[in-house]
């Protein structure tokens, strides 16, 4: 039986991982970025990064807009060093 045949197309496909992640440690504190690399920092979900910043346990985001909020990358920072309850 052939690799493929084993494997029943069931390999799991790459996931791109967003500049603003791959670039975290060298975006400056001024800079924003959305709930999708928040969860990834976090290991959380998009749903979760909502939960934890209204409950505190995250910086709650900045409006940029009707429809966008983002995450300012030097509270973020300063939040990871905090312990988490």
């Amino acid at each position: 039986m052939s690799k493929k045949q084993q494997d029943n197309g069931r390999r799991a496909k790459p996931v791109a991982i967003p500049d603003s992640l791959r670039h975290f440690d060298t975006l400056p504190d001024s800079a924003h970025v959305r709930a999708p690399v928040v969860a990834a920092l976090h290991g959380i979900g998009p749903a979760t990064v909502w939960r934890w910043s209204e409950s505190g346990r995250l910086p709650k985001p900045k409006k940029l807009g009707p429809r966008v909020s983002a995450w300012n990358v030097g509270e973020l920072r300063a939040n990871r060093g905090k312990a988490v309850a």
